[in-house]
């Protein structure tokens, strides 16, 4: 709970810088690069997590990162504050709050369609225009595929799941003829 308090602390004053300047887009992916970076670099991760790596060596990573990932000057005094207060652990819980908190600011909403197997373009397309149509926001669609559904799709909308599975529809016939008398 802490670490979700401090991460949003940390997300919100970068995007208020990013809404100030008019780059809150760019930090955000940004700050994504880096994650990603550093999930992909583990030598570079240890390096900033390590309370007896020096700060010389610290920012000396920090700088190539940020040199080889051509990051914003805001960005990369934010990655060096996080490292010089040894925040850099929460990192993953900053990049998900910011991406919660910038797309609120500009009312966008995310969702997943879970599928058994994977959705051609058009299909895509055409479940994020109808979620669109439903919220009446921008969305972000992410697609997942899962064997185990059979058929169909599951669409998560924020907190709203809509399972239209083939193997819950399975399940309620199910249950229904359990339920049925003899």
């Amino acid at each position: 709970m802490i670490v979700a308090s401090v991460a949003r602390r940390y997300a919100r004053a970068l995007l208020s810088l990013g809404l100030d300047e008019g780059r809150h887009e760019q930090y955000g992916e940004e700050l994504e690069t880096v994650q990603r970076a550093l999930l992909a670099t583990r030598e570079a991760a240890a390096v900033l997590a390590n309370p007896g790596a020096t700060q010389q060596q610290r920012h000396g990573t920090v700088a190539a990162l940020a040199s080889v990932l051509d990051l914003s000057p805001a960005v990369v005094s934010f990655f060096r504050l996080l490292v010089d207060r040894r925040r850099i652990g929460d990192l993953a819980a900053m990049v998900r709050a910011y991406r919660a908190m910038l797309d609120q600011q500009v009312g966008r909403v995310r969702a997943t369609v879970t599928s058994a197997e994977p959705l051609e373009h058009g299909d895509l397309d055409r479940l994020r225009q109808a979620i669109a149509g439903i919220t009446r926001r921008e969305i972000v669609l992410e697609a997942k595929t899962d064997p185990s559904i059979l058929g169909g799709v599951v669409t998560q909308v924020g907190a709203t799941m809509l399972d239209g599975s083939l193997r819950t529809q399975l399940e309620r016939m199910r249950e229904e003829l359990k339920r049925a008398p003899v």
